[in-house]
């Protein structure tokens, strides 16, 4: 589906259903250098079991136009303008990563809009690390292969992998390079560096009303789970669950067991 946002073309993927803004909505978003291809399994799942989908693509990645937002604040109130534009009055917002920080945000500014809240492979502060940042911004292949290494628990694919022949790291690769190649901005770097700079993580917490998930990977590197003590803490009404055999590409290393958890969840 396309919205028009700040004058640029959106790009939302509905699960394969036409989008309704009168059913129960949940709206997906990614982290740096991905696009709304990472929830494929759990959107259609819930499109065809009740829910309205909006697996966004944040502007300047995969089909959506205009410039990459360069805050994690700017990214929450353009959430916010994206349920206007679909017609939404309430959602629940799943995001992963750094969308975890812009679900977040937008739950914080935003209360009587968002009812349900999910972070998945979240941390707060969301520090990148001088080496990875440094390749984001002049060698964005290697930063690519830093963070496929890290993001996954083994290089071996898991045999529960619903897509037999598939490779999850190999994919999460293609995509990240294809990210790369569909503009002359450093989409990584920018995506990284509004990480690295968020500051209102535990503020932002604080003011959660909505019951939350936090789903984690048990070896993830990228954000491990005791880097999410602070928001655990400031979130009264939360759910915490952790995924054996999984590091930060949960959606790609346990996509059965992430389906489980969110659908459980959103439908509590």
């Amino acid at each position: 589906m396309l919205l028009t946002i700040d004058g640029n073309e959106t790009y939302c993927y509905t699960g394969g259903k036409t989008f309704d803004a009168a059913l129960p909505t949940v709206v997906f978003i990614h982290g740096a250098q991905n696009d709304h291809s990472v929830w494929i399994l759990q959107t259609r799942y819930f499109a065809h079991h009740g829910f309205g989908v909006l697996a966004v693509d944040l502007p300047g990645h995969g089909r959506s136009k205009g410039s990459a937002l360069t805050s994690i604040e700017a990214m929450a109130e353009w959430t916010l303008r994206l349920l206007d534009a679909a017609g939404v009055q309430q959602a629940r917002l799943v995001g992963h990563s750094m969308g975890s920080l812009i679900a977040l945000e937008a739950a914080s500014k935003f209360p009587a809009r968002i009812t349900r809240l999910a972070l998945v492979g979240t941390a707060f502060p969301m520090k990148v690390s001088d080496a990875l940042l440094d390749a984001s911004l002049n060698d964005e292949q290697k930063a690519i292969d830093m963070v496929n290494i890290w993001s996954h628990s083994s290089v071996a694919q898991k045999p529960s992998f619903p897509g037999p022949g598939g490779y999850t790291m190999g994919g999460a690769q293609r995509l990240m390079q294809a990210i790369t190649r569909q503009g002359s901005e450093k989409m990584y770097y920018t995506n990284f560096a509004a990480c690295n700079a968020y500051s209102n993580g535990e503020i932002a917490a604080q003011g959660i009303t909505c019951p939350t998930l936090f789903l984690m990977g048990k070896k993830d590197m990228m954000t491990p789970p005791k880097a999410t003590a602070l928001l655990t803490r400031a979130i009264p009404y939360s759910k915490i669950v952790k995924l054996e055999r999984c590091g930060h590409a949960l959606m790609m290393e346990q996509p059965d067991s992430v389906l489980d958890n969110l659908f459980e969840f959103m439908n509590g």
